[in-house]
């Protein structure tokens, strides 16, 4: 008995020995699961927080789409459609007046049929600034098609002046206007003549580098005088200042040229150029389809390209297309040759393609077409043909 009590009371001893070691235990359990709770309440927080931050991005991604939607539907987007639908009724009707008004500007018939289209012209313009794009384009059409009725008239009723002799061979030297006879009917021909063992055919130009906008241009007669020429003709195609079509590219062309001061114009743009062009090199003339058939060589008299090429080895290698210019009447500039004969000229009231014919039947074996229309002019002891627009460059005959 007595050694059960002392074993009891051995052990109290020792609890109350450690007793302050045990509160500390429990103590720092008590500790650390409060300040696991307090990171579990904080992270939980945490949590919530950003379950919300969640939700609210989403809900503002939803509000965003919603009002996305809703400015679809708006009236607004119905505005931007009917303004869409007028900005492409003004670039239509714009369009339409810039083709009538250079219809204008190359229309020589009777004046005071040209004060009536002026006129009607100028209504159009007022209905366009007033948005009515209808009425509008009804007048300009009709202008349109009044100025190909009274082309067409002049064309029916052109007549070749009685005491103008038929022949269909060219003068062997200098200048002769001919009545020139195929089967189609007759044609008025202006054309010189000149042989190459004695002339040299050079190209001048107004400027004597690439030019893009607001180019120089002369009259031919400059061209003639100031090279000593004694013959001439307008060049090739250009972009006339006066053509609204032009604004941006005032008097440029973008063809292939060599002028006379060995400077070859537009060479760049021309390296692949399927654009035909002529060579005169000595007692030489050379037509090519193509430009990119020629090189650079600087030790010929002249280069320059242009379209369609008319005649090649005395065959008709053009016979129309699409371009409603080539293929209206008007005056017609070329150049051709056989063998070392050259010619310049004009084939007057001839669509492209008649020209053709007709400088096979007058037997030319190499021709190009020059420019035409307002820019028309030939040169032989004074204008023969023209005087035309101011042109930047001209085909012109030197003496040797």
């Amino acid at each position: 008995m007595r050694h059960l009590v002392w074993i009891f009371n051995n052990i109290l001893s020792k609890i109350f020995r450690h007793k302050y070691i045990l509160s500390a235990l429990l103590l720092g359990l008590i500790i650390l699961l409060a300040f696991n709770f307090q990171n579990i309440f904080t992270l939980n927080l945490k949590i919530t927080e950003l379950l919300s931050t969640e939700t609210k991005l989403k809900n503002e991604l939803m509000g965003i789409g919603k009002e996305l939607e809703d400015l679809k539907n708006e009236d607004q987007v119905k505005i931007n459609q009917d303004l869409r639908k007028e900005i492409v009724s003004i670039e239509k009707t714009y369009d339409q007046a810039v083709v009538v008004y250079e219809k204008l500007l190359d229309y020589s018939g009777d004046k005071n049929k040209k004060g009536d289209f002026e006129k009607d012209f100028a209504k159009s313009l007022k209905l366009l600034s007033d948005r009515n794009f209808e009425e509008a384009g009804k007048i300009l059409s009709d202008v349109s098609s009044n100025i190909d009725q009274e082309n067409q008239k002049a064309a029916v009723s052109f007549t070749i002046p009685e005491n103008v002799t038929q022949s269909n061979t060219p003068p062997g030297s200098g200048y002769s206007r001919q009545r020139v006879s195929i089967d189609i009917g007759e044609y008025l021909v202006d054309v010189i003549s000149a042989d190459l063992n004695s002339t040299r055919v050079i190209v001048d130009t107004a400027s004597d580098a690439d030019c893009r906008d607001n180019c120089p241009t002369l009259p031919l007669a400059t061209y003639i005088s100031r090279s000593g020429a004694f013959a001439g003709v307008n060049g090739s195609y250009f972009c006339p200042a006066e053509y609204p079509s032009c604004a941006g590219k005032a008097n440029a062309y973008d063809t292939l040229a060599m002028n006379k001061n060995k400077v070859y114009i537009n060479s760049d743009n021309n390296v692949y150029s399927s654009v035909p062009a002529v060579i005169f090199s000595g007692s030489l003339a050379r037509f090519v389809g193509q430009s990119l058939e020629w090189g650079r060589d600087t030790g010929v008299d002249a280069v320059l390209a242009n379209h369609p090429l008319l005649v090649a080895g005395s065959n008709v290698v053009f016979g129309g297309n699409s371009d409603p210019k080539q293929g209206s009447r008007g005056s017609r500039s070329f150049v051709g040759n056989r063998d070392s004969t050259v010619f310049i000229g004009v084939v007057h009231n001839a669509t492209v393609a008649e020209v053709a014919r007709v400088l096979q039947a007058m037997g030319m074996h190499n021709a190009l077409n020059l420019d035409s229309g307002g820019s028309t002019a030939l040169w032989h002891g004074g204008y023969k043909v023209g005087p035309g627009r101011n042109i930047p460059n001209a085909l012109l005959f030197i003496r040797k």
